[in-house]
């Protein structure tokens, strides 16, 4: 047996060589260095990692530097049959001091005991312990890879090394040095210099042999194709260079002259009285762009089926807080007032064709008292989902009754107009209409929700001037997975022509804001486009790679050349993504970034070098690049 680990280590090489009933196993740290580089350049930040073929369980590992290079101590052993035992317990000084990525150091048990060895700093503080238990006697080999007991890199400075055993123990100092591992010595020592006990009887040369793996990191580039170098044979000092292949970086190109759909903005609902008013607190949080506040633009409101000035007068607090705030906000009505429809119910039925002026009236006397008490609508909707079989306030339109309506009615109202709001975005319920010129011209925007379906681009209505919002949906599910799928979802709606993105309640366990008032993950994600995509902006063409699960949509503000990149991974893994900006200058971009660790997290300032950077993104996360 050449070589056993200690027990208990929870990270890193920190291994064992020792002497088996008179044979020797003779223990040697030698250091390797080297490079590795791509066809054309150096690659930084690679795990270089040696496996010894005879125990695969002993691993050394390092990174190379800013230019590649790499230095790493590895082990090697021998058997030197036939020699005598130690006379005294003994612990070496390590090999190499200073170090800067591994070190190792030897002691010899004249009997066979339990041991303990501890690694502690300068304030006596234990930084990396192990209990190995019954040891033979003889002399044995610890490596240590300058790594606490969390698997963390401790920093530079002076370490303690002690080593315990029965009522013994003996304390050593070392120096761990900064660096990446560029200034070990390279002196060679061997670590258990002791004679032969028969003078003639040969010993084993030193060496061993090794499996070299080169890997990407998450910091690694250019990225690289992972590669393996079998039965590398060491036998001291030595320097190894490492040829490997380049892999091409997904590249996500960004055309800043390819103006498409203005951008509205993204929102969501509050609806009384089903719910309660939201808190100006809550608002604040939903319509401020501030950290932790979700950017929120927009508004959705309910219009009540009756008159009353009470219920007229609950919408205005919520609407008049969010207009302070810079956001617009629209309504929609659940039904007509019951004496209107087919059925005298709130529940079902149809608008009487003897009710259209009636209808447009009632929704006129909504828009005006939001107006006149300083909440003017931007937009009435005419019916929420129309075809919608359900057991709440409802009512059903056709195709041919919205066209109608329009034509003749719609003006009536006096303000913007959204139609037909299907549940799953039926284009049916709207394209007679807007293949009706007259009926047409009273209309504004056509609403719909993708409960089902519905979720696709609606050539008719853009070539018609028309403005398409998304205008509810919601996902009960508030695992991660679900969540980011909502960030999924946006960047489907932006793609597929949308001006406008809204949710269904602000405020509730699966909404953006929590019932505790805190803004919650899938918050966050919604953050990632509302916060910094604002109202003015418009989506510019952007060609992106699909196959490394990486989803890229890009916006400009045409007023301020402000640029803003939205990345989603959705794969397990980390990925590298490029950027290539074009007809524009951006000198600069500071990521933010949602994941299941980082709530709208803002990084590092990265650089834009002939317009184009390179991002790591973290696995299954949600980044907006924002130019400075």
């Amino acid at each position: 047996m050449k070589s056993d680990r200690l027990n208990h280590l929870l990270l890193g090489p920190l291994c064992l060589c020792h002497i088996w009933f008179g044979i020797r196993i003779n223990a040697q740290t030698v250091v390797v260095r080297g490079a590795v580089s791509a066809p054309t350049t150096a690659v930084q930040n690679a795990l270089v990692s040696f496996t010894e073929v005879e125990n695969p369980a002993n691993v050394y590992s390092t990174l190379t530097d800013a230019t590649g290079q790499y230095q790493i101590a590895v082990a090697l052993t021998s058997v030197d049959p036939g020699v005598t035992l130690p006379a005294q317990f003994e612990l070496g000084q390590n090999y190499p001091n200073p170090f800067s990525s591994s070190t190792a150091f030897s002691y010899e048990l004249r009997t066979q005991g339990e041991i303990r060895v501890l690694i502690y700093d300068i304030l006596g503080r234990v930084v990396r312990e192990a209990v190995a238990g019954a040891q033979p006697a003889g002399m044995h080999n610890v490596l240590w890879d300058g790594r606490n007991t969390r698997g963390q890199k401790v920093a530079p400075g002076v370490y303690f090394y002690s080593l315990q055993t029965g009522g013994e123990s003996q304390v050593r100092k070392m120096v761990l040095k900064g660096g990446g591992g560029m200034n070990l010595p390279l002196a060679l020592t061997h670590t258990s210099p002791m004679e032969r006990a028969s003078p003639g009887i040969p010993q084993y040369a030193l060496e061993q042999s090794f499996t070299v793996r080169i890997e990407n990191t998450i910091t690694t580039s250019p990225l690289i194709s992972s590669k393996q170098f079998d039965n590398i044979v060491i036998h001291g000092d030595t320097t190894l260079d490492f040829l490997v292949d380049t892999v091409a970086v997904p590249l996500a190109v960004v055309y800043l002259d390819s103006l498409q759909q203005y951008i509205r903005g993204f929102g969501g609902a509050n609806i009384l009285p089903w719910r309660p008013a939201m808190t100006a607190g809550q608002m604040q949080k939903a319509f401020g762009a501030g950290e932790g506040e979700l950017g929120f633009t927009i508004l959705r409101l309910r219009i009540p089926y009756t008159d009353d000035v009470n219920e007229f007068n609950a919408q205005l607090q919520v609407a008049q807080l969010a207009e302070s705030l810079g956001a617009l906000v629209f309504a929609s009505p659940w039904t007509p007032p019951p004496a209107m429809k087919s059925n005298n119910n709130i529940v079902g039925g149809v608008l009487n064709d003897t009710s259209y002026a009636a209808y447009a009236a009632h929704l006129k006397t909504f828009a005006d008292y939001m107006a006149v008490n300083g909440a003017p609508l931007y937009a009435v909707s005419l019916q929420n989902e129309p075809d919608a079989n359900v057991t709440y306030e409802s009512c059903s339109w056709n195709a041919l009754q919205f066209r109608t309506f329009m034509k003749n009615n719609a003006a009536a109202i006096g303000t913007r107009v959204m139609m037909p709001e299907s549940q799953n975005f039926v284009h049916a319920l709207s394209d007679s209409t807007l293949n009706d010129s007259s009926a047409a011209a009273n209309l504004d925007i056509i609403g719909g929700h993708i409960y089902g379906g519905g979720l696709a681009p609606y050539p008719l209505a853009v070539s018609k001037g028309k403005e398409v919002w998304m205008t509810e949906h919601l996902v009960l599910d508030t695992s991660w997975t679900a969540v980011l799928a909502t960030g999924r979802e946006i960047h489907d709606c932006m793609n597929a022509g949308m001006n406008a993105y809204v949710w269904w309640y602000i405020v509730r366990y699966y909404g953006p804001i929590g019932e505790d008032g805190a803004v919650s993950k899938r918050g966050y994600v919604m953050s990632q486009y509302a916060r910094f995509v604002r109202p003015g902006y418009h989506k510019v063409k952007c060609s992106a790679m699909p196959q490394r699960n990486v989803l890229v949509s890009s916006y400009r503000d045409t007023s301020s050349s402000k640029v803003v990149i939205v990345a989603l991974n959705t794969s397990s893994l980390p990925v590298q993504q490029a950027f290539s900006v074009r007809n524009g200058t951006v000198t600069s971009v500071s990521p933010y970034t949602t994941s299941q660790s980082k709530n709208c997290a803002q990084g590092s300032a990265i650089s834009v070098v002939n317009d184009g950077f390179v991002a790591t993104l973290d696995p299954s996360s949600i980044t907006t690049f924002v130019s400075n």
